[in-house]
């Protein structure tokens, strides 16, 4: 294991996420935009959302890069985060939880704006679609990045979502390699690859050790159908290592010419999707970080994504770690 102070840092936006279930039909009615996909939107449009969906909503905190560095922190890396919260409750509410959860918290930034927040509302399918107001995040400037938020860092992974503030990213990206770290980027979503298409390509080829993608994300860098091994294939052709996720159909692992389908773990139940390829994604960093081979460190990420998927919102609650743990360490042992 590295001697770095902390095995991985996330960095993204520390959103607290406001979770509810909908019908088909209140997406229809209300909600503009593509099902399953993530919109940027003012804090009243989720305001006016919540009143119409009621009363029958949950909150915990959330934001990509977060779940997916809690879930490694979870899993046993040592891990910080670098984000903007808040200076309200919600904010203190997030901080505490990211803490108790095993996390070093001396790197998020604050800011006296509310919170960030997202409404994810998931369908009987158990598919998501949010609405997110980014609140204090938002606020972070490329000024506020510093070479000491990556020192004694050994990993960086880094969110799609930064990418709608493409000064940020930038800066993120060139301190976190100036630090001497190894970088994971998740695209996210298609409508951040939509946006940001010829951004991310020049990063592949700047270089990124790790890259995921979904099906959609996939298709939309390329910008055609593809098979989704042949979309890992051209991915790692750009020299790190690519993730296609593809849901409950697993997902395909490629480095240079050495390409895994990964098996998918069956979920006893579907809930909510929301955080599972988060979830995957810890997994796999945890392996990959602890020295697992490719295969093994895809399996470990399907059994976190399989886990999230039987319970509300990104977060695996406490009493069913003990057993995820144990499942991910029979992959991770030397």
């Amino acid at each position: 294991m590295s001697e770095s102070q902390f095995e991985l840092i996330g960095v993204g936006n520390p959103i607290m996420d406001i979770l509810a279930h909908v019908e088909d039909a209140f997406l229809t009615r209300h909600v503009a935009g593509d099902k399953g996909g993530m919109v940027l939107v003012d804090d009243e449009d989720i305001a006016d959302l919540v009143r119409r969906i009621g009363t029958a909503l949950a909150m915990m905190p959330g934001g990509a890069a977060a779940n997916t560095t809690l879930g490694a922190t979870r899993l046993g890396l040592k891990t910080t985060y670098l984000g903007k919260i808040g200076g309200d409750i919600t904010a203190e509410n997030y901080l505490e939880n990211f803490l108790a959860a095993g996390g070093d918290g001396s790197r998020f930034k604050r800011a006296t704006l509310p919170n960030g927040r997202c409404l994810s509302m998931v369908t009987p399918d158990g598919q998501r679609t949010m609405r997110t107001h980014l609140g204090a995040a938002m606020t972070l400037h490329p000024q506020e990045v510093t070479l000491a938020d990556f020192t004694g860092c050994r990993h960086a992974h880094i969110e799609g979502y930064l990418l709608f503030n493409q000064a940020l990213a930038d800066k993120v990206m060139t301190t976190a390699r100036a630090a001497g770290c190894t970088i994971s980027l998740d695209l996210a979503s298609f409508e951040v690859v939509n946006v940001a298409r010829d951004w991310i390509l020049q990063q592949l080829r700047d270089g990124v050790d790790v890259v995921f993608a979904n099906e959609d994300e996939a298709k939309a860098l390329f910008q055609r159908d593809g098979a989704y091994d042949a979309y890992a294939r051209e991915l790692a052709q750009f020299g790190g290592i690519a993730a296609v996720k593809m849901g409950k159909d697993g997902a395909w692992v490629a480095q240079g010419s050495d390409l895994h389908r990964i098996a998918p773990v069956k979920a006893d139940r579907l809930v909510d999707t929301t955080g599972a390829g988060d979830s995957w994604a810890a997994g796999f960093l945890y392996g990959f970080l602890r020295g697992r081979s490719l295969a093994d460190a895809g399996a470990i990420g399907s059994i976190l994504g399989a886990e999230t998927v039987q319970h509300l919102g990104a977060a695996i609650p406490e009493v069913h770690w003990p057993r995820v743990r144990g499942r991910a360490e029979s992959f991770a042992r030397t």
